[in-house]
């Protein structure tokens, strides 16, 4: 048994659990023992008042007021007022208290039915054995105690009394408790210092927003939000915080809408600044909701706002991906007309490279890829093969093909469509001798893998310039490759024969598809009849046309053909054999059948 004669432990105890004890009370309790050592010499303290209300509040009770006293306790020798102790200080006994909260009115109903504070030591220790009954219970259920902390209003609802009136400590606590993802003492004190109207600092209030974000908090970073928007404690940072929180939980429509509503409201639109704007555009951006992202560009600029690089690149990237071309080439003008470096957003530079070959602007694409190089940047391969695609198109085979020499540089390997896209452009500059050369470069390459593409390009080359001899070896290969060759392939190796006037050769080609059961087309006999032609291999002509399905060009080209070549009586009997059988004839083979008609009369 245990005799408290101080009248001062009385008091500590009466302001503590909010009843009055007698001072001749006898304690059968250790806890006692520590709670009066403790409390004697601490009443004055910080401590004892931070534990008055964290008791109160049913922060510390039942087996957690052992540890909280005894870190008092040990504290009292090197007790100095500097901010970390304190804060450390303060942290212990939040955790001391952690997994008794649920019990506080209990315990306060407990020490609450003595109403005249009296009572001996059997009342006493009665209501001490229930303390100790209940911290044993309450320990089961730990787990479910530290879930309900976590919750919304969790460290709002509570305050604690500050004896620190320094707003710029109390913002420097709040900013620590932040960092740390201590969101229920970063909560609580916040709340502590609005009761006792102080003023934290705006990169604290930043920094409880951003802790509750990472916690999904939604609820109270709102409240937070409020208060700051109460004591006009802003910045566009905050408004940027709440945006991507509520896009995050509850929806890019809902955050739309609430950016429209500050946006309205002349207080709040004062805040607004590029970060703001980058993050509304974003959030469009994720949604691929171009028209309001247009929308909200437009009120950027109304608004007198300079954009980042991160604004442009969003812009650019989002309306390229939704198509909008021309909309990504004027913001990305608009972004050079505002001195900003493209820096590291290769991204951007891609999809305006992109948007530019679809608008077939090559100088700008041109500029943006020399652009990347001079900023240290690389180029990936999709972009280079439509730099040479678009440079083809447009009849820059040079600029293609220093594009090309770049690939190898920037560290890429190119591909079929690499190769494909400056075989077109040397075609299409009528270089047909340099692009063969390129070709049979290409085919030494280890990275060479065959395709039709590339050997119906080479093929087109080889008819240019009468080269039949390497059509066939191209043809050969084809199938040795394994490539599955088409009727394009065959009609281009015939027309190559055609050209350099070998109508045997290509009769024998014309032979060799049918028996690989490749069908023949209308290009493919018109060919071979011209070829026959020239050879005056009439009755191969005659064999063309009658296993052939009847067409009106094939008849008008023979036609054609027997008339230069003078043989009228032939084409006479044709041109009725094809008006017989239901073919209208064109108006020059009509033209010339007339011609013929007069000379005879």
């Amino acid at each position: 048994m245990l005799t408290v004669p101080s009248s001062s432990a009385t008091l500590v105890l009466s302001n503590s659990f909010g009843c009055s004890l007698n001072h001749k009370t006898s304690i059968n309790c250790l806890v006692y023992a520590n709670l009066f050592s403790g409390f004697h010499r601490f009443r004055n303290s910080v401590h004892f008042r931070v534990l008055i209300s964290t008791v109160e509040h049913g922060f510390v009770l039942g087996h957690g007021l052992d540890s909280c006293i005894e870190s008092f306790h040990d504290d009292d020798d090197d007790y100095d007022d500097d901010s970390d102790g304190d804060e450390g200080r303060f942290s212990r006994i939040r955790v001391s208290g952690r997994n008794l909260e649920c019990g506080s009115s209990y315990l306060k109903q407990s020490f609450d039915d003595d109403d005249d504070g009296g009572g001996g030591d059997d009342d006493d220790e009665g209501r001490f054995s229930r303390i100790q009954d209940l911290g044993r219970n309450l320990k089961g259920g730990s787990s479910n105690l530290k879930q309900s902390l976590t919750v919304s209003r969790a460290g709002e609802d509570k305050v604690v009394y500050l004896e620190e009136r320094d707003e710029e400590e109390l913002s420097k606590r709040i900013l620590s408790l932040s960092r740390t993802n201590r969101r229920t003492s970063a909560l609580m004190l916040l709340r502590s210092m609005e009761m006792s109207g102080l003023r934290p600092n705006l990169h604290a209030c930043n920094s409880v927003l951003s802790c509750l974000s990472r916690n999904d908090m939604l609820d109270d970073l709102l409240r937070v939000f409020a208060f700051m928007k109460r004591s006009k404690i802003l910045s566009g940072h905050s408004c940027s915080l709440v945006l991507k929180a509520v896009a995050k939980h509850r929806g890019s429509d809902t955050a739309l809408q609430m950016f429209s509503e500050w946006d309205v409201k002349s207080e709040m639109s004062l805040h607004f600044d590029s970060v703001v704007y980058n993050t509304v555009l974003s959030i469009c951006g994720k949604e691929n909701n171009w028209v309001q992202m247009k929308k909200i560009w437009k009120s950027m600029k109304e608004n007198g706002i300079i954009g980042t690089i991160v604004t442009y690149r969003v812009l650019v990237c989002t309306f390229v991906r939704c198509g909008q071309y021309e909309i990504a080439i004027d913001a990305y003008n608009e972004m050079l007309k505002n001195e900003l470096e493209p820096g590291s957003g290769s991204d951007a530079m891609h999809a305006i490279i992109g948007a530019c070959a679809r608008e077939e602007k090559w100088e700008m694409a041109l500029s943006v890829f020399h652009s990347m190089l001079k900023c240290g940047l690389k180029p990936n391969l999709v972009a280079c093969n439509a730099l040479i695609n678009m440079l083809g198109k447009a009849g820059k085979v040079n600029e293609a093909y220093k594009v090309y020499k770049h690939i190898r540089s920037l560290g890429h390997v190119p591909d079929s469509y690499t190769w494909n896209a400056l075989l077109v452009a040397f075609y299409r500059a009528e270089q047909y001798t340099a692009a063969l050369q390129l070709f049979d470069s290409i085919q030494k390459d280890l990275n060479f893998r065959p395709s039709s593409y590339l050997y119906n390009t080479a093929l087109m080359c080889c008819q240019r310039v009468r080269y039949w001899e390497k059509a066939l070896q191209f043809l050969w290969k084809m199938e040795k490759s394994g490539i599955t060759v088409s009727t394009e392939s065959y009609n281009l190796v015939i027309s190559a024969c055609e050209t350099a006037r070998k109508p045997k050769i290509a009769l024998q080609i014309y032979e060799h598809m049918t028996f690989k059961k490749c069908i023949p087309d209308t290009f493919t006999h018109l060919s071979l009849i011209r070829s026959c032609i020239w050879a005056d291999l009439w009755d191969e002509v005659d064999i063309i046309l009658d296993e052939s399905t009847p067409n009106v060009s094939l008849y008008n080209a023979a036609i054609h053909g027997m008339c230069l070549r003078r043989k009228f009586e032939s084409a006479k009997k044709l041109y009725i054999k094809m008006r017989d059988i239901g073919l209208v004839p064109d108006g020059k083979t009509r033209a010339l059948m007339l011609q013929y008609m007069r000379k005879r009369t």
